[in-house]
């Protein structure tokens, strides 16, 4: 009997040691972000190096944890599996909470909001004012994304997925697509930086919530990333990376 209870005793698997503990031994956090979605995260053009907002926003994480950011650049269609494969730490890359995703993985204190919007051609006469008004027409999204989610949602809208943001929105220059469905604040972005000939729609879509995602059973690990972005929030600097590439603070609930 005694022999076999200490068999069973060894099948029982080990405690995982939280997250926490293992990136402070480890020294860095690594962080999975698309890379090619302005301005958010993407290559500087200039230097070739990671920028944007999530890039600022992980690198101010980091140092509150006391470790050095480490990137990984995925595609978005793969990332959130890439985290259920345990491929990065986290990501940090306009993960919007949903019931859905927070049923396989736990999320941070949300640490921007917005919402739903759509960008048009320049020269568009129709005005778009909700998804249902594309009946019949192409709507580009993000492959995987939420906005890809509430354009397949609606009835008649055909839905064209793309992988990351600059060929969705070369499409619609170029007409091949109605209209592109994404961040309100990426459309911000992109009225003072793109040359395209594109502009602004309508906001069809309740506020979303972006938040830091990582795998669930880490609760060391969750209080940390809570307490870090409270600490940002609190000096400030969380609102001044917001204001660097917004010109708005997006980072409380409207």
């Amino acid at each position: 009997m005694a022999c076999a209870a200490a068999l069973s005793m060894l099948a029982l698997p080990a405690h995982a040691a939280d997250l926490l503990d293992t990136v402070k031994a480890r020294g860095t956090l690594r962080i999975a972000l698309e890379g090619t979605y302005p301005p958010f995260n993407f290559r500087d053009p200039k230097t070739g190096q990671l920028s944007g907002y999530d890039v600022d926003v992980a690198r101010l994480l980091a140092a509150r944890l006391g470790v050095k950011p480490a990137f990984v650049t995925t595609e978005w269609a793969a990332i959130l599996a890439g985290l259920g494969a345990g491929k990065y730490d986290v990501i940090i890359s306009q993960v919007n909470v949903t019931p859905k995703r927070a049923q396989a993985f736990d999320f941070s204190t949300p640490y921007t909001y917005s919402t739903p919007q759509l960008i048009v051609r320049r020269n568009e006469r129709i005005e778009y004012r909700k998804l249902e008004d594309l009946k019949g027409r192409k709507v580009g999204v993000g492959q995987g994304s939420v906005f890809e989610q509430q354009a397949k949602a609606v009835p008649g809208v055909e839905v064209k997925s793309y992988p990351a943001a600059p060929e969705n929105l070369q499409d619609l220059a170029f007409g091949r697509i109605d209209a592109a469905l994404n961040d309100s604040l990426m459309v911000g972005y992109l009225l003072t930086s793109s040359q395209l000939p594109i502009r602004a729609g309508a906001r069809v879509g309740a506020v979303e919530r972006t938040a830091v995602a990582f795998q669930k059973g880490n609760p060391k690990f969750r209080a940390a990333v809570d307490k870090a972005l409270e600490e940002v929030r609190a000096d400030g600097s969380l609102k001044a990376a917001s204001v660097k590439w917004f010109g708005t603070d997006a980072t409380h609930a409207p």
